[in-house]
């Protein structure tokens, strides 16, 4: 970034746009000197039109003000940018789970997460970029990729993010999440596939795949505790089907201790993962940083120190780059 005076776009999603804290946090923050421009979302991709076009307009900050959805759209329009010409990341937390920007630590109210977008520094992280293809009439599409900077999820997880309906969402929060996973854990459906990372590759049926560039998703639930963000790695989660209810005591004790090899539970490192769904089974349901999608076939792989957010300095997602306690598959 060039040493010019900082010029803020705040890219807001629509639904958040006539909230009273928000536009007093505007007021005040303009009032103040800050040089904040917004925009206001009407459809899917205008946050990452705009983020795209804020760099061209010569804007140093890009500010997401949403939920994670709108982070990851703000965050795929800095991607499609040379590098050297991707603002810095900023983050109102607008949505009913904003896990990406509480595990950062941005404040929850609009005129104090404009406010450390302008005190803190920027911090450069990683981005897992995501190539998919999916089943369609005409036979199996290749999609552009995509990308994500917190976390995706595969199979149960994504099935309750992405049924959990909004107005619950908006009346529970982040406990809206937990709700659903409660109704729907008594019927739940395995997913088989193949999943290959390169030291290992192995066909499994899973009630849940994590795949973590940070720590949180799902309104809170923790799925990825020793990630971090500028490590250059995405911190695997495994969660295995069970044939019994004996055993979901053993799986739960596993969920508290996340090791390397359980009976239920595996968590690792690595760089990349491909993960292809069983011939003729159903695509798996997936989240991308919590937004929906249908995948037959798909690998994520990380992208090293590819965005600058603006961020703690101390915060404990970030560690130098040959962290310890880290362990590879």
């Amino acid at each position: 970034m060039s040493d010019a005076a900082p010029r803020y776009c705040l890219v807001v999603n629509g639904k958040s746009s006539g909230e009273p804290a928000l536009r007093d946090a505007v007021t005040k923050q303009r009032d103040a000197g800050m040089a904040l421009t917004v925009f206001v979302t009407w459809e899917a991709g205008d946050a990452a039109d705009f983020a795209e076009r804020a760099a061209i307009d010569g804007f140093t900050h890009v500010i997401a003000g949403g939920g994670d959805g709108t982070v990851n759209e703000v965050v795929n329009g800095l991607m499609r940018l040379p590098k050297a010409k991707r603002p810095v990341l900023g983050i109102v937390p607008l949505g009913s789970a904003n896990d990406f920007a509480t595990s950062i630590g941005v404040p929850l109210e609009p005129e104090a997460a404009l406010k450390a977008v302008c005190k803190w520094d920027g911090q450069v992280v990683d981005v897992v970029r995501v190539s998919a293809t999916v089943e369609n009439p005409q036979g199996d599409e290749q999609y552009a990729d995509q990308y994500y900077i917190n976390m995706t999820t595969g199979g149960f997880g994504a099935e309750i993010t992405s049924s959990t309906p909004k107005r619950l969402k908006r009346l529970f929060g982040g406990g809206a999440y937990s709700v659903m996973g409660a109704l729907k854990a008594w019927r739940h459906y395995s997913y088989h596939g193949t999943l290959d990372w390169g030291e290992g590759d192995e066909q499994t049926s899973l009630l849940l795949l994590a795949l973590g560039n940070a720590r949180q998703a799902g309104g809170g639930q923790v799925l990825a505790p020793k990630a971090t963000l500028n490590d250059g790695y995405i911190d695997v989660l495994l969660v295995k089907d069970f044939s019994s209810i004996k055993v979901l005591s053993q799986l739960l004790e596993e969920l508290r201790q996340f090791p390397r090899e359980g009976q239920f539970v595996r968590y690792f490192t690595t760089t990349k993962m491909r993960v292809t769904t069983r011939s003729g089974g159903p695509a798996w349901p997936v989240t991308l940083d919590g937004e929906p999608r249908h995948f037959k076939a798909f690998s994520a792989e990380v992208e090293p120190l590819a965005i600058t957010v603006a961020m703690p300095a101390d915060s404990p997602l970030l560690v130098s780059q040959n962290p310890e306690g880290k362990e590879s598959a």
